[in-house]
């Protein structure tokens, strides 16, 4: 017997007692009033044994319930499905052309495992209540635990795509695909291969992807860490400030130069003339001749970190040329991407109708110019959509995670395992593609046949027909009635677009055939 049946069963005889008791009259009011209080308690139990809140006090109102999902998320209707799937379902058709295997991780991880690797943007990770000793949080990426993946189970190479939920705590911009519950569909490639060999493989993923989908228009900004590092270097950007200058540098597809600048020296600290000498350079922005124009520049090129960049720079152009993906492809030195386990080249695909210079501040998702009349939600209207795809090369993340003695001699290398790759955005490009679809017309399921009386019920003949159909993998409905009206099960036709519908009546049933007609 459970728990909850022997409260049942005490209350009963409680109540008995309790009956008995006030019905004699004259008894011991403290004692009935004793009895009482002991069958009111027996109640309450019950009422925590069945889900109650045990903190809930005794005749407080149950408040309402909220019907809607929490900020930053959403449900799917099934035309809205119809289109993530066809999406998905092209991302991994060409994940898998390149020979790409997935795999799965868990939702969250050790906090441990994501600190200290994502700039700051650091302060956007969820973290969730300990509930037995380990501080876990949701995960940002599905880049950092991929490289712990590598690490743990000592990985030396694998090409793999991904395709799972992440969690940012942002200002949602919902109509942008900006939330803080969405989908990534990562492809990397983790191995010691020649140079540049998968970058630009990684680049030619994308071009396809995104041509495929048929976003529109779109180019993809490359850049490279090294580059980028070389020329804070001989700006005079100090070391303990690079990464915040980079972050302020990431933001020139949203501000102009002048509001960057502006916060170099004002809020980062910089001097005014080590912010031109950065500005010099980040500004630039061409094709395969931009190399060219980087290595006539004496004071950049003799950083030994801007020689390796701009070499692998040349090679890329060379690989993304045979791929021939260059047409999409956009030298910008101000690409800079806040993550700080970025090694090598870097890349952010945006629409071509957003790669264009601001010559003023762009509303954002954290803060737009104006907020929606009577609430304080901005104004999605303003928002850009932004980058649809970005990654890059990452030779250090797998060895922050392998704590050997090989992993940490530094000079040769083991125990790391170099890897690139490249994430796309699926809330983005979703919100792209379906503000180009009309949403009654969007088919939501795979039927193709509809099985159709004429008359007769012939339920049985129908549920055959069906059957039939559906053992040779063909997508089948019926309605499910026993005298269905021949009306409706045409409009069913027309409302679903199934494209056939096979229809039977008694002569047809006397003859051994069917009739097939195009429904569209």
């Amino acid at each position: 017997m459970s728990s909850a049946e022997e409260l049942v069963q005490q209350i009963e005889e409680q109540t008995k007692v309790f009956s008995e008791m006030k019905s004699g009259g004259g008894g011991d009011k403290a004692l009935i009033k004793e009895q009482a209080l002991l069958l009111a308690g027996l109640r309450e139990k019950l009422r925590i044994a069945n889900g109650g809140d045990p903190n809930e006090k005794k005749g407080e109102s149950a408040k309402p319930i909220s019907l809607k999902t929490p900020k930053g998320t959403k449900d799917y209707g099934s035309k809205e499905m119809s289109v993530r799937s066809d999406i998905f379902n092209t991302i991994i058709k060409v994940f898998e052309k390149h020979g790409a295997v997935t795999i799965d991780t868990p939702v969250f991880e050790l906090k441990e495992i994501l600190t200290g690797k994502y700039g700051e943007d650091s302060k956007l990770i969820y973290d969730l209540k300990d509930q037995g000793g380990e501080e876990c949080s949701l995960r940002y990426d599905l880049t950092v635990p991929f490289a712990r993946h590598v690490a743990m189970n000592k990985i030396s190479n694998i090409k793999r795509y991904q395709i799972a939920k992440v969690y940012r705590r942002d200002q949602p911009a919902m109509t942008k695909g900006r939330m803080r519950e969405f989908y990534q569909c990562d492809y990397d490639i983790a191995g010691a291969y020649d140079p540049m060999i998968p970058d630009a493989e990684c680049v030619k993923v994308a071009v396809d992807v995104l041509t495929r989908l048929d976003v529109g228009a779109f180019v993809v900004k490359i850049n490279h860490r090294k580059i980028l590092d070389a020329i804070f270097e001989v700006s005079g950007v100090p070391e303990a400030k690079v990464r915040s200058i980079s972050s302020a540098v990431d933001k020139l597809d949203k501000l102009p130069w002048s509001d960057v600048k502006k916060e170099m020296v004002d809020d980062k600290g910089l001097s005014e003339e080590v912010a031109d000498k950065i500005g010099e350079y980040v500004l630039l922005k061409g094709g395969e001749e931009l190399l060219a124009k980087l290595q006539s520049m004496p004071e950049l090129m003799a950083s030994k970190k801007a020689q390796e960049g701009v070499a692998d720079m040349a090679l890329f152009f060379k690989y993304a040329r045979v791929f021939k993906v260059l047409d999409h492809v956009s030298f910008d030195m101000s690409l800079a991407r806040g993550l700080d386990y970025y090694t090598g080249i870097i890349y952010e695909a945006v629409l071509v109708e957003e790669n264009v210079r601001p010559t003023e501040a762009q509303p954002t998702a954290t803060k737009a110019n104006e907020v929606k009349d009577g609430n304080q939600e901005i104004d999605e209207s303003q928002v850009r959509v932004g980058s649809i795809a970005g990654g890059g090369r990452y030779d250090g993340l797998v060895g922050r995670f392998n704590t050997s003695k090989r992993a940490k001699d530094k000079d040769s290398g083991k125990g790391n395992v170099p890897c690139v790759g490249i994430s796309f955005g699926v809330e983005r490009i979703f919100s792209i593609i379906l503000s180009r679809r009309q949403t009654a017309a969007i088919k939501a399921n795979r039927t193709m046949v509809y099985v159709i009386s004429i008359g007769d019920s012939l339920l049985e003949e129908r549920m055959a027909i069906a059957s039939e159909l559906w053992d040779n993998d063909i997508a089948t409905e019926f309605m499910y009635k026993v005298k269905p009206n021949f009306k409706r099960q045409m409009d069913n036709c027309d409302n679903e677009f199934i494209p056939w519908g096979v229809l039977i009546g008694a002569d047809e049933v006397q003859q051994g055939v069917v009739k097939i007609k195009n429904m569209l």
